[in-house]
């Protein structure tokens, strides 16, 4: 990243040693990242799941929050085409997101945006668009649509992409969820009148396969891992904050929009300290080893990691990388290891998410789509 090497330039003479040397790269670090956040939600609504939903007050709430601490509200392509083209992204910029087709969208988040002048991005599963009244119409769409609201990709179908149906081979997989895709585009282009190439996986899981499906279509593709967009993120897992369920205060949202990405020169997948992992699957009972090489070594002694219902997990720094795993085997389903770090003062935290997904212990899904 060009910043980085801007800090690394400036931090070469850090060498007081021990905790003072770290303040002092801390401090250093704490200059503004070329980053963006993109914030994600699905219902806004007091009458509709809470796993899922956010109330119009609590939502309102945060809009003027981002209003209130001088955050860019800009659309979701500009940032898409930023990070295509190797750009930087100026500090506090940040894209609004919503999935599923859901009518509230519509009912509570649309009115106040609009009134404030504020794009978003609203990623619709095109088969339950108008098919009943939890679900907005395409006259709605359109409507937003001609307010500078962009509709986008969810699929078709909303299916749980990297679950393979029984007997499938890996080529009728593939041309499946290349079907799931296209035929959404299709419609959308159809029906709005274009359609950008930018996807978001239903219920934010992929795979290696998965992605690789996304980027031969040309398609920059949003999961639902917490997370910053930065100059080298992987665009087929760009990250976005969730907002719903637990996930609604206030003060959790402040600490979320505010965040820097991790300075992340790679990642690597471990079973165990010999054996690679090539892929985001794993089998209930394993503890995967998630391994970050950080394009500034002296930051890993302030990285914490936490896992999926465990809380803090233990961290090990071995030969400039830093090593984490859950300390209890995983259970099937998702789970997910977060990693942050302090970016130094007014509390900001460098922030990466690792999402895997985890099979029963015969491989088998027990996701639900």
């Amino acid at each position: 990243m060009r910043w980085l090497s801007n800090i690394s330039c400036m931090t070469r003479g850090l060498v007081t040693p021990g905790k003072y040397a770290l303040v002092s790269l801390l401090a250093v670090l704490a200059v503004p990242a070329p980053a963006a956040v993109v914030v994600l939600y699905h219902h806004v609504s007091d009458k509709t799941p809470a796993s899922t939903s956010i109330s119009p007050a609590r939502f309102e709430a945060q809009m003027d929050y981002l209003a209130e601490a001088g955050f860019t509200v800009v659309p979701l392509m500009t940032l898409v085409e930023t990070l295509r083209k190797g750009g930087t992204l100026p500090d506090k910029t940040l894209a609004i997101t919503f999935d599923d087709s859901y009518a509230s969208v519509y009912e509570s988040a649309y009115p106040l945006l609009k009134k404030r002048g504020w794009p978003f991005t609203f990623f619709v599963n095109t088969e339950a668009v108008g098919s009943s009244r939890l679900f907005v119409s395409w006259d709605q769409l359109r409507e937003m649509a001609t307010q500078g609201v962009t509709i986008a990709n969810h699929t078709n179908a909303h299916h749980h992409l990297p679950r393979k149906q029984p007997g499938e081979s890996a080529r009728e997989f593939r041309q499946r969820i290349e079907q799931e895709i296209s035929r959404a585009q299709q419609k959308i282009a159809q029906e709005i009148g274009e359609a950008p190439m930018i996807l978001a996986y239903p219920f934010g899981e992929y795979d290696r396969e998965v992605q690789a499906i996304a980027k031969k279509l040309g398609y920059v593709a949003f999961g639902q891992q917490s997370g910053v967009l930065s100059e080298h993120g992987d665009l087929q897992a760009v990250p976005r904050f969730p907002f719903g369920g637990s996930f609604t205060e206030l003060d959790d949202f402040k600490l979320k929009v505010n965040s820097l990405p991790m300075p992340i020169a790679s990642t690597a997948f471990y079973a165990n300290k010999q054996q690679r992992l090539d892929d985001l699957v794993v089998k209930a009972g394993d503890q995967p080893w998630l391994v970050l090489t950080l394009e500034e070594p002296r930051l890993l002694k302030a990285v914490n990691c936490f896992a999926t219902g465990q809380g803090a997990i233990p961290v090990e720094i071995i030969r400039d990388q830093l090593w984490t795993r859950a300390k209890a085997p995983l259970n099937a389903g998702r789970a997910r290891y977060n990693c942050t770090a302090p970016a130094g003062g007014k509390g900001r935290f460098y922030w990466y998410t690792q999402q895997w997904l985890v099979t029963d212990k015969n491989g088998n899904w027990s996701h639900n789509d």
